[in-house]
């Protein structure tokens, strides 16, 4: 069982030797790992740990390595794969590296060469993570406006000045910069370019004026 929040590098071959001898170094760089001798026991377990990778083989009995790839991101389970084969060839590299593996290493490999592609894996790994924990944040700050507010977010976004939206809505230029001074404090925005930021990554469409929206 590995900790949350402790980096961990899952291993899956069916070759106990290889498994050993990646975990030794693995555990001689400092880094933590679990491995499987099949893609089932992957699945099994419990998957703790962040940020975190997958060495996968792409030679696996019962589902292969390229397969269960293919099922890890229908299922919409992200993790950053590096393949690794004894039997590689180029369409096999393509279609894995199309798919979004980090790399594909033909067996035997140098260590430097794994090392180099799971310290890659794991930052993109992190990165990913704290994407989408900012992500999920701006969608919570999001949930915190009115309708009248996300109208107005939508309309400032979209380039409009208060005069226009004042025009757009019906509604005086004065209350709509109190509605977008309440947007940008909610939203917890410095600046224009910061919310206009924000719209994009929420996807916030462009405001439509609303009847009987309450200011």
């Amino acid at each position: 069982m590995t900790s949350a929040g402790t980096p961990t590098v899952f291993i899956i071959d069916d070759d106990a030797a290889v498994r050993a001898s990646i975990q030794d170094l693995l555990e001689s760089c400092g880094l933590r790992s679990v491995s499987f001798g099949t893609a089932e026991e992957f699945l099994r377990s419990e998957l703790k740990g962040e940020p975190r990778c997958l060495v996968l083989d792409v030679s696996l009995p019962g589902i292969s390595g390229l397969d269960f790839q293919r099922r890890l991101a229908d299922a919409g389970f992200q993790i950053p794969i590096i393949f690794v084969t004894g039997h590689g060839d180029i369409p096999m590299t393509v279609k894995a590296m199309k798919s979004g593996a980090m790399e594909f290493l033909t067996k035997p490999f140098l260590d430097r060469d794994l090392l180099d592609a799971i310290r890659q894996a794991l930052d993109r790994d992190q990165a990913t993570r704290q994407e989408r924990a900012e992500l999920a944040e701006l969608r919570e700050r999001y949930e915190t406006l009115t309708a009248r507010e996300r109208e107005v977010m939508g309309l400032v976004v979209s380039g409009m000045l208060n005069k226009q939206i004042a025009g757009e809505l019906g509604n005086s230029e004065v209350t709509v910069k109190i509605q977008r001074g309440r947007v940008m404090k909610k939203m917890k925005a410095g600046s224009l370019a910061e919310l206009v930021k924000m719209g994009g990554l929420l996807g916030v469409p462009p405001g439509q004026k609303l009847h009987n929206t309450n200011v």
